[in-house]
């Protein structure tokens, strides 16, 4: 069986410890995950598989129980069907410069999405307090007919925002 996970709760050492334990006692395994800091808030989201004796009240109650323990606000925990299509791997590095103001992620994520581009993963932040920057890096699959730098030019200057592009090599990880 596949199931996400998702958890989140102010930062401290333990809690991918207290997760995991949790997990691993229910015989489930980690395929895929995204863990980060967020303004002192930890985030995780994680992919697992099991097997189908799993009883997910259970495993719901066990990670309740690590919740309270670990101070998270929420962890939740829900069977998936497994993904159709295989991974979109990605093609292209873009790191977006600005001002800070709302809208950046939307109009870049519209432009990308309005061509077949996909993000495959995504961080923001903003530096600074007097003059906050916004700082957002993707990593996105491109169809091979679609030039990213194209597609966000315009964004760029709608936005008031500095980007750039780079092709990435076979991934690593």
């Amino acid at each position: 069986m596949t199931y996400a996970l998702l958890a989140l709760g102010a930062d401290r050492p333990g809690i991918i410890a207290g997760i995991a334990g949790v997990l691993m006692q229910h015989g489930i395994n980690i395929e895929d995950s995204q863990m980060s800091i967020l303004r002192g808030h930890f985030a995780m989201v994680l992919i697992l598989a099991g097997p189908d004796a799993v009883e997910l009240e259970s495993l719901q109650r066990d990670l309740d129980d690590a919740s309270r323990r670990l101070g998270l606000e929420a962890v939740v925990v829900n069977e998936v069907a497994p993904a159709l299509a295989p991974r979109s791997e990605p093609t292209h590095a873009i790191t977006v410069y600005g001002a800070d103001h709302p809208g950046i992620v939307h109009a870049v994520s519209t432009a990308l999405a309005e061509t077949d581009v996909n993000v495959t993963g995504m961080t923001t932040r903003v530096v600074g307090e007097d003059d906050p920057v916004y700082v957002m890096v993707l990593e996105v699959a491109a169809p091979d007919e679609i030039e990213p730098e194209t597609v966000l030019a315009p964004v760029a200057d709608e936005q008031s925002v500095e980007v750039s592009i780079r092709p990435l090599e076979a991934a690593t990880l």
